[in-house]
């Protein structure tokens, strides 16, 4: 999930965007994300410092220009392009369904020593 950042690009010069990637089958992929409401968004930086500085340094990126990205990322569900953003928060360790709670109230037996009666 993203924080803070600008919804509009601000590109370095010359216009580049430095783009975390992941590697698929056929190359990089570039990585969409989700803003804190939910909503799929393409991530770029300003420069590879940045990017590093928020996402560690062996992030792998491209360099892609707004036009670019934003033509990859909106058939993919992501209209959005979110450009430095100072805060990241990984996904759960595993997206399965949480163990069912304890009704309320409920208070959990003892546990007996071995060898001795109830």
């Amino acid at each position: 999930m993203l924080g803070r950042g600008s919804e509009e690009a601000v590109p370095a010069r010359g216009g580049v965007l430095y783009v975390p990637v992941k590697q698929g089958p056929a190359g990089a992929v570039v990585r969409l994300w989700r803003t804190p409401f939910g909503t799929r968004t393409a991530v770029a930086f300003t420069s590879d410092q940045r990017l590093r500085s928020v996402l560690g340094p062996t992030q792998p990126w491209i360099r892609l220009s707004e036009a670019a990205l934003r033509r990859m990322a909106e058939p993919l569900g992501a209209p959005h392009l979110t450009v430095d953003p100072v805060l990241t928060a990984r996904p759960p360790a595993s997206w399965s369904e949480p163990a069912p709670a304890e009704p309320c109230g409920h208070v959990p037996q003892k546990q007996q020593r071995a060898g001795t009666a109830p």
